[in-house]
């Protein structure tokens, strides 16, 4: 060894001094350390999972975090300008795509900060990696400044979390975390890092598979049980197919909209499950639940076999459990998640796998069999079917004087059905008028917060959205009440050129909450009239957007279609809208779905 090293630097002094430096220069110069600290590690990790985008806001927690991000150019990390819209941004990312969303956000409020959006997606089952920072291991438990309990506070929350106090455990740790985001039904998970675990070194080394003693979804379903439905769907005289959020989750469209082919049943969509089914085919009887048709609910009601699929039987979708089980029928539920099932109402053949998976086996058994549905028995449920469809719980006045905003969406929905569009939405009647008139027929184009309801959410997710599918089209329909709750990261759109359509259908009030208290609470409007409302087309110009008011029905067209003229500019449409509109069809709080109120004349 020595005598290597000597001639190495006996031939070094033989060499002219330019032969040297081209030597010293043909070295690598940038050589990443043998060691890398823990920050490093979380970038080689995430570029290990092909993690392409990375929201977040910095902060004392993280530094070490973002200057290991500053030295690499394959992630992409958007600076947001509020937590909350970080995770938000992650979620409708991941919602598009299918892929996880990842956040990264620093120690205590920090981490409260985005407990909203985290909260968000686990009541959706998004897939998401929410990197926290945290104070260093010595300090934890000791009141630090920005210190929180951030596994304590997001435990009801996520699918799973990690304090990571070794950086030895950090790279396991985070491949862990990818997997059950992803797996299974899939939800958020938090990983926690100390500042001295990002700080720490040790080899990198990042496993290609995981293996989890304590965690192992099921995939098939019960070869049985599939038999068992096929069985009973064969049976049927009054069958119906009820899908949820799981089965875009699942990625099982295509295998619905062949199941729907093959048997001819109806189809309905929860609010989360729009696109999944086509709407423009004339099986689809439209979105059930609350807010749902008169024909979809009444199906749902009088059926004697129905296949749940990908969907958890909610409160907003069967209302009062007691009335939907007054009326016996048999129900077939399908789940990735065994603890969905008969969790609020009992069914009689329970399918525990990927949608995707027993979906495929359910079509093969179907067609290799003998047995096909009652030709007769169908025709006559559709005759009943087609008898409700004529009550067009849909239909609205219109009005040459004030804008409704059911035409609104409908406007938008004729421009854009031919476009690659995706369309999200804040919470509230705007909310429940997307999902009503504009069709969706494909999945994830429908991105809105379903089992939290978040405020919000609407302008983060177009974020999202557009960075993934820059050459789509993305609308966010939202009103003058959820736009302000993230209206900052207009901002965010301007510094990272994310030209979304912003259409708010102002109704200067909290239109359900003034819906709610005009049907029960004896029209006692109580702090849901929004006064003193900035102007929203100066807003839009100040942060370098275009702004465009709408007061005139003959002028929601020609406004929207400049918004799509103007491809790379974010356009905000602050568009007046009738204050007095309120959602129909309605199924009141205590009420079953079938006891609807299709207008203001049931009241």
């Amino acid at each position: 060894m020595v005598f290597r090293q000597r001639n190495s630097q006996r031939f070094e002094m033989d060499m002219s001094s330019a032969e040297v430096k081209r030597a010293s220069m043909a070295q690598p110069q940038n050589t990443p350390p043998v060691e890398p600290n823990g920050s490093e590690i979380l970038v080689r990790s995430l570029q290990a999972e092909g993690v392409k985008y990375l929201w977040g806001y910095p902060g004392g927690a993280v530094l070490y975090i973002y200057d290991a991000l500053y030295k690499q150019d394959s992630i992409q990390h958007v600076l947001v300008r509020h937590e909350q819209a970080a995770v938000h941004a992650a979620d409708g990312y991941a919602r598009a795509t299918g892929d996880v969303g990842v956040a990264l956000v620093t120690s205590g409020p920090g981490v409260t900060n985005a407990i909203t959006g985290i909260a968000t997606a686990y009541m959706d089952s998004i897939p998401m990696v929410i990197i926290t920072g945290q104070v260093p291991t010595p300090a934890i438990g000791l009141d630090a400044f920005q210190e929180c309990d951030t596994v304590g506070i997001t435990r009801p929350i996520v699918k799973h979390n990690f304090l990571v106090k070794d950086v030895r455990d950090l790279a396991v740790t985070l491949k862990k975390a990818f997997h059950i985001a992803r797996t299974g039904r899939p939800g958020p998970v938090v990983v926690d890092i100390p500042k001295d675990v990002s700080m720490a070194k040790t080899p990198f080394v990042y496993p290609t598979h995981i293996e989890m003693r304590s965690y192992n979804p099921v995939r098939k379903g019960h070869a049985g049980q599939i038999r068992k439905a096929v069985q009973l769907l064969m049976t049927a005289k009054r069958p119906y197919i009820y899908t949820g959020g799981g089965v875009i989750l699942g990625n099982a469209s295509a295998e619905l909209r062949e199941l729907v082919n093959l048997l001819g049943y109806p189809c309905t969509n929860t609010l989360m499950g729009l696109g999944a089914f086509p709407a423009s085919d004339p099986r689809f009887l439209g979105m059930l639940g609350m807010h749902g048709t008169y024909e979809a609910n009444m199906t749902m009601q009088n059926c004697d076999v129905l296949l749940a699929v990908g969907a958890r039987f909610d409160d907003r979708v069967i209302g009062n459990p007691k009335h939907f089980g007054s009326v016996e029928r048999k129900i077939i539920h399908v789940d990735i998640d065994p603890s969905s099932i008969s969790k609020r109402v009992r069914v009689d053949i329970p399918i525990v796998g990927d949608v995707k998976d027993v979906l495929q086996e359910l079509i093969a058994q179907i067609k290799e069999g003998q047995a096909r549905p009652d030709a007769q028995a169908l025709a006559s449920w559709w005759g009943q079917i087609n008898t409700w469809r004529g009550r067009e719980c849909l239909k609205y006045k219109t009005s040459p004087d004030v804008i409704k905003p059911q035409a609104v969406v409908e406007a938008l929905w004729n421009m854009t059905k031919d476009r690659d569009t995706y369309i999200t939405s804040d919470v509230g009647q705007h909310q429940m008028w997307a999902a009503q008139y504009y069709r969706f027929d494909e999945p994830r184009r429908w991105i809105n917060s379903g089992g939290l309801g978040t405020m919000g959410v609407g302008l983060p997710y177009a974020m999202g959205i557009k960075l993934a599918k820059p050459e789509s089209d993305v609308f966010c329909i939202t009103g003058e009440g959820s736009i302000q709750m993230c209206i900052q990261e207009l901002s965010t759109c301007q510094q990272y050129n994310t030209p979304v359509k912003i259409v708010s259908l102002n109704n200067r009030y909290l239109g359900m909450v003034r819906q709610w208290q005009e049907l029960d609470y004896g029209k006692r409007y109580s702090h849901s009239y929004m006064d003193a409302l900035p102007n929203f087309v100066k807003l839009a110009e100040a942060y370098g957007h275009v702004g465009l008011l709408v007061e005139k029905p003959e002028d929601v067209e020609p406004a929207l279609r400049e918004a799509m003229k103007l491809k790379d500019r974010t356009v905000f449409l602050d568009v007046r809208t009738d204050p007095s509109e309120n959602v129909w069809p309605m199924v009141q709080a205590g009420k079953g779905i079938s006891e609807m109120l299709l207008g203001s004349e049931d009241l």
